[in-house]
């Protein structure tokens, strides 16, 4: 990947989207940093800056479910820093709750946020991306997108959506020379994490307290080598590889003989 290119990330002051930032950042790419908080944004800058003085970083404060902000923030980016060689979603949110006891704005604004706000972006984006037919997009998923958990109905189903639009819009774009990729990252050691975990079900953290929780910069690493290569999955980890690659076979004997005894011992109908 050239130097002086152009990397529009939304998500990208903090997490995965900050960690994929800072190493672009360090092999010379110009960035547009798309969040909703200005002051993290600024924090964000600063600390590429500190390390990447040469390669030009353009804020973009805007909430990714407002189309006409994205829109607007994107051509804003495009006019900076022109078309941009790589488009990555990695805003999201998670609101963990057992289905019954959700309220149903849950549902609504994680599909906002997850799925919506990725189409946004990408509606946004590509009519430069496609006057010069190049580029990449990259969407990031979720292993609840491979496999729906317990606590996890308004977070699995919109991870399902972006993997069903990664999907087809490869088929779509890959004939205009812009490549496509999903990620499913696995547990990723994030400020997002931290708060998931806090206020999460029991039995969904003793049904994810076996796996590796990875930090972003191997998540960003994983990222970087898979678009290096071509790769449409990118799935960091061997757990999420083999998810991956055979969730059909192993999702099903997951729920059955993994997931469903722990529930089992453990769950509480709702008030």
């Amino acid at each position: 990947m050239a130097n002086n290119r152009h990397a529009l990330i939304s998500g990208g002051s903090s997490g995965i989207g900050f960690a994929l930032a800072h190493r672009l950042a360090r092999k010379g790419w110009n960035l547009t940093l798309l969040a909703r908080d200005p002051r993290r944004l600024q924090r964000a800058k600063a600390a590429l800056e500190a390390e990447s003085g040469a390669v030009q970083i353009h804020l973009a404060s805007a909430d990714v479910r407002d189309a006409q902000a994205v829109a607007t923030a994107t051509d804003d980016a495009v006019a900076a820093l022109g078309a941009p060689d790589l488009v990555v979603t990695s805003a999201g949110i998670v609101i963990p709750g057992i289905f019954a006891s959700l309220p149903p704005q849950a549902f609504d604004e994680t599909m906002a946020v997850n799925y919506h706000g990725a189409i946004h972006l990408l509606r946004a984006a590509l009519p430069s991306m496609r006057s010069r037919q190049s580029g990449h997009i990259v969407l990031i998923s979720s292993g609840a997108g491979l496999i729906g958990l317990y606590g996890y109905t308004a977070y699995a189903p919109s991870k399902f959506a972006v993997r069903g639009l990664a999907e087809a819009l490869r088929g779509e774009l890959k004939p205009e020379g812009i490549g496509v990729s999903i990620v499913y990252p696995p547990d990723t050691d994030t400020p997002q994490l931290a708060e998931e975990i806090r206020v999460r079900p029991e039995i969904t953290s003793k049904l994810a307290g076996g796996a590796r929780v990875h930090s972003a910069d191997e998540v960003a690493d994983a990222i970087l080598k898979g678009i290096e290569r071509g790769r449409f999955v990118i799935a960091p980890g061997w757990e999420m590889g083999a998810l991956s690659r055979l969730h059909s076979l192993i999702g099903p004997l997951l729920q059955r003989f993994s997931f469903d005894p722990v529930i089992a011992r453990h769950h509480k109908p709702p008030p």
